[in-house]
This record gives C-alpha cells, structure tokens and sequence, in this order.
C-alpha cells in the first residue's frame, strides 16, 4: 500500500483524462506517409493528461482526488488499480460500458521529442452530471486547488470550475489539448471557463490558440501573457517561451486569489535546466501538477514556477508518462544540489 500524505498535506482534484498508452521510440519522428522502425516498445502504461497530472501530484505530497471516465474493460480497471497503488483516490471514475478507456500512440525521438495520437473514448463522454454529483462536489468545495485541463468535454470542466469558484478554491489549467477556432458555443464556453481560472499553464501552441498571438520568445510570450491576465482577470500565467518559461503574475500577498486590476505586475524567467532528456511525454503535466501542488502550500509564484520546471525537467529524464514522473524527495535534492553548484 502506498505511504498516505499526512493530513496537513495540500488537497488537490483533478478533472481530467486517463488513457492507456503505447510508446515506440525511434531515431526520429516519421515524417507524413512514411514508417520508420522503431529501437524500444513501452509496454501499455497508465497515462492520460488529468492521470498523469493526479500522479504527479501525488508524488508530490498532495492528498488527491481523480474524476474522468474509463471504459468497462481490462485497461480501464488497470488505470484504476494504477491510481490506487499512487495513493489517488478514484472512487468517483465513471466505469463506462459504452465506450471504451481512452487510448495513446506516442512516438518519441531520440532528442525526447514526441508525435501523439489519441482515441478519447470514455473520455469524451465525462458530463457536467458527473461532476456534479454529491461526492465530487464536496471534494472540490473542500480542495485546495483544482486542476483542469481539455482532454474531457468543455462543459465538465466548466461545471467543476463553477463549483470550485463559488467555494473560493483556486484553479489551475493547463489548456491542452489546443483548442484552436472553436465553434461559438464552445468558445462562450472557453470564456466562461477562463473567467473562474487563477493560474494558467500554457505551452506556445495553447497560448497561441487562445489569444491569437504567436508565442516564439519571452518578448511574445509576455505580450500573450498580459492580454490573457488582463482579458480573464487571471492572477498568474506561466507560458513556455524558446527555451524556457515566462511567468507573469499580480503582485499581492496572495499566492493564488484573484487580485484587484490595479495591482502591478512581475515577471520571471525560468531557462530550460539542463538534464539529460529523454523523452517530454507528460512533461507539460509535471509542470502544472507542480505548480498547483506548490501554489497550494502558499508558496509565491517565482517559488512555485520554479519548483514546478524542475518537476518538468525531471520528468524527461526518463521514457514514458507516469513512470518518469518524479517523487518530492527527487525535486528536492536536484534543488539543493543547485544551490550547492552555485
């Protein structure tokens, strides 16, 4: 069984995906139409954004909730004995037995870039019901933070943000997959949703699609930044800018409330670190999990972005999602021992 976090321990939800998936790593990405032989097949393993984000969390020191869809079948009990052998709680999964648990073809290179091809599955079909049932309702109501992205339908999330909203619990989104000219309900939708976030976790593809702006260094970045903090009234974001991260946030004495429009802002850099990558699948979800589970202790933004890029870092280090997701101790020593090299 695993070791329970302690009760002081930060109180996180995850709305989200969970896929199984298949990994191949070849010398490098096919190009369109042609096959290239692969050198190492991962065995199916536990993945899924909103998984992967639970389990990073998790190992982080967070006491977690999990809510998506799986499908009635062997992959889908899998998914659920994986959580519980992290420590998640998933009682409140949906077992679907009209569809089937979501699916993921990745393809890695040998620098760890990454090709991925998903069948959703149950995870299409998570519902504002789900979400608001009794028992997910109080989880969220009793969180510390809730973190969400899009790899289930607009309208579960939404219904999670309202709930979480209206009890003053801060949330987190990492807006991926990119929703790019979305029809105009889905994008009323987007607006609502963006109007309950506290912090934003964006890659330069995600932060393009949702402010039109071309996001290709810290100078674009930070512009895509500011339009996103002063449209939605977000209290932070953190956006993936040439070789690192752009913070920007309202300076205030709260590390996640919402802060008056007058309150100036801050900038910090965080330069991609310098590890040995092997593969940048659920790199994105490390980093937001991270940054929740950091932004849930009360530490300040430039403390928990920066915790949140070594968490990412970590997580290339080795092959696969969930395996390579790092624990805190490891986060821990790779920050003293950056201190100590200074």
């Amino acid at each position: 069984m695993p070791k329970r976090p302690p009760p002081s321990s930060p109180r996180v939800v995850v709305i989200g995906g969970a896929n199984t998936d298949f990994l191949v790593r070849a010398p490098r990405l096919p190009l369109p139409g042609e096959t290239v032989n692969g050198e190492e097949f991962d065995h199916a393993e536990a993945g899924g954004k909103g998984a992967n984000q639970a389990v990073a969390a998790a190992r982080l020191g967070a006491r977690v909730t999990f809510v998506g869809r799986v499908g009635a079948d062997d992959r889908g009990r899998a998914l659920l004995r994986r959580l519980a052998a992290e420590g998640i709680d998933g009682r409140d999964v949906v077992r679907d037995p009209r569809s089937h648990t979501g699916v993921a073809l990745i393809s890695v290179d040998a620098g760890g870039e990454k090709q991925i091809l998903v069948s959703p599955g149950a995870n299409q079909r998570l519902s504002a019901a789900d979400v608001r049932r009794p028992a997910v309702a109080r989880a969220i109501a009793g969180a510390d933070v809730l973190i969400l992205q899009f790899e289930v339908p607009l309208t579960a999330s939404l219904a999670a943000a309202r709930l979480a909203h209206r009890a003053g619990v801060p949330i987190v989104l990492d807006p991926a997959p990119a929703l790019r000219n979305p029809p105009p309900n889905i994008a009323k939708q987007l607006t609502a949703l963006l109007r309950t976030v506290t912090v934003l976790r964006a890659n330069e593809h995600e932060a393009e699609a949702l402010t039109g702006i071309r996001v290709t260094d810290g100078s674009t970045a930070q512009i895509a930044a500011e339009y996103l903090l002063t449209k939605f009234g977000l209290r932070a974001t953190v956006i993936a800018a040439g070789q690192g991260n752009l913070a920007v946030w309202h300076e205030s004495a709260s590390a996640v409330r919402r802060p008056p429009s007058t309150v100036p802002l801050r900038t910090f850099y965080l330069p991609r670190l310098r590890v040995k990558a092997i593969d940048a699948t659920g790199a994105g979800d490390a980093f937001a999990a991270a940054l929740a589970v950091a932004l849930a202790e009360g530490q300040p933004i430039p403390n928990a972005a920066h915790f949140a890029n070594v968490t990412a870092a970590l997580a290339t280090t080795k092959l696969g999602a969930q395996p390579a997701l790092p624990t805190r101790a490891a986060v821990l020593k790779f920050l003293r021992s950056a201190v100590t090299s200074e």
